[in-house]
């Protein structure tokens, strides 16, 4: 501010005041008795404030919040996280899960990772990787069902029955013949919410099995078919424009990379 505006507050504050808050004299001023009084409490105050902003930089400097999509978030990365924070055991990490997008200017979080095609205005974003989904059950509903070949699934229970995927996916394996829309079947919010469906013993859903690697290597979900249906969308890393360069952020962006190169 100008020493001009500087002057015109302290006025204002005097005669909100009726009190003189500064002996003027021969170009000099000094505190009035008034402003001798106050000035112990103000400084203490300011000093609190400022130490109240400092402690929340360093807060926000020191802690690193996520927001993810359910599925990926629930199935793959919750399993995972863990191990970021033992390599960089100075962050704390805040891991949140939702479908919505996230609006980064009315939240605190730092980094999401959200499926879409990468093209969202004011973000960075980092291609992760292509979503693709196949179907997947229980080994023991594989078994009481005899389901050997795709055409099988046509007369099984099966999740989302009426959702796009799984036509195109009965195309790109070969069954000539798909069924019109059904009026029965059950839709969940998340391949999360599918995945307990189909261990628990319900029918077939069209999951990624990148997201469900444990669960496919102890043999508690299986991948009955090799085809694999790419669904035209991505898994991004994004995070605002401004950030770009921020440690934790470019930790977090390196640590992730790797660890999704190691299941592919």
């Amino acid at each position: 501010m100008t020493q001009a505006a500087v002057s015109y507050q302290v006025r204002q504050l005097e005669d909100r005041l009726g009190r003189a808050l500064f002996v003027r004299e021969k170009g000099r001023v000094r505190l009035s008795e008034t402003g001798q009084r106050l000035l112990p409490a103000i400084s203490g105050a300011f000093a609190a404030m400022g130490d109240a902003f400092a402690a929340l930089d360093s807060d926000e400097a020191e802690v690193l919040t996520i927001n993810a999509v359910t599925s990926f978030g629930g199935a793959w990365l919750a399993a995972r996280i863990g191990r970021f924070q033992l390599a960089y055991p100075d962050l704390a990490v805040r891991l949140s899960m939702s479908n919505m997008l996230i609006d980064f200017d009315a939240s605190n979080v730092d980094v999401a990772i959200r499926i879409g095609r990468g093209d969202w205005p004011g973000l960075r974003g980092q291609h992760l990787l292509d979503q693709s989904v196949t179907p997947m059950c229980s080994p023991a509903f594989l078994a009481a069902e005899g389901i050997a070949e795709p055409a099988d699934l046509l007369r099984v229970e099966r999740l989302a029955p009426n959702d796009s995927w799984w036509a195109d996916w009965f195309i790109a394996a070969g069954v000539p013949t798909v069924p019109p829309p059904s009026r029965r079947g059950i839709e969940l919010d998340s391949q999360l919410q599918e995945a307990s469906a189909v261990q628990a013993g319900y029918g077939v859903a069209m999951m990624t099995p990148l997201f469900w690697r444990n669960e496919l290597d102890s043999g508690r979900l299986v991948q009955p078919f090799p085809t694999v249906l790419d669904t035209g969308r991505g898994l991004w890393l994004v995070h605002r424009d401004n950030r770009v360069g921020v440690r934790k952020i470019e930790r977090f962006r390196e640590w992730l990379l790797a660890e999704l190169e190691k299941d592919r």
